[in-house]
């Protein structure tokens, strides 16, 4: 997962704003994890509203003071903003636990033509490997809260750092009865890629007003 930023600075959102610029702090903060890509614009409204639902569903799995262990998961704000004020002022009160790119840097708008970004907010789920979960999980986010990632972390074959799965096992048995319906809901097709609509001038566009239209962001 952390070839993703290879040769990138990740910056920590704590009042410090550590950078992470060596592969193994890059290794140490992503590997064996979930990754979202939360794909979002202060001056978008709907991503104002989707915001706080997000701290929350990233603060009940990560937090100690809501979970035993810290969930196997680390989010990437990648911001669609036009400004660094407007990016700064949208990370003021999302949790110090999140990772943002500098706001110089181009890999902010390479990563939203790279997976197909649309609309915003969008949050993108990768595995481990790298590979893409689910292209968009805001409505189930939305939807469905912390129990999220239980689905996710199945579906991706994410290991329990409590245990390692038996090595000498050539077809192991599912771990539970949902294991093969979670991974074909989660399947990607590849084909799906890079043919969906997109904004005019190729970035995402911001979704606006009760009736879910959407306004060009660039």
């Amino acid at each position: 997962m952390a070839c993703l930023f290879s040769g990138r600075v990740l910056i920590r959102n704590n009042s410090d704003q550590d950078e992470l610029d060596t592969e193994a702090e890059l290794s140490r903060r992503l590997e064996n994890r979930l990754v979202l890509l939360f794909f979002g614009a202060g001056s978008c409204p709907k991503c104002q509203a989707f915001a706080p639902i997000l701290r929350d569903f990233f603060v009940q799995l990560t937090d100690e003071f809501y979970v035993l262990r810290a969930a196997q998961l680390a989010l990437v704000y990648v911001s669609q903003d036009s400004t660094e004020e407007q990016q700064d002022l949208f990370l003021r009160d999302m949790p110090k636990k999140w990772l943002f790119l500098p706001f110089e840097d181009d890999l902010r708008r390479d990563l939203g033509r790279r997976f197909s970004v649309e609309r915003l907010p969008a949050v993108v789920v990768l595995k481990p490997s790298g590979d893409v979960l689910t292209l968009d999980a805001a409505d189930e986010i939305r939807r469905l809260g912390p129990a999220c990632f239980a689905n996710w972390q199945e579906a991706a074959e994410v290991l329990d750092r409590s245990f390692l799965l038996p090595e000498d096992l050539e077809d192991p048995a599912p771990r539970s009865l949902t294991e093969p319906l979670r991974r074909c809901k989660y399947r990607v097709d590849p084909a799906a890629r890079g043919v969906r609509g997109r904004g005019r001038g190729g970035g995402p566009r911001q979704e606006g007003g009760a009736e879910g239209g959407a306004v060009g962001l660039f």
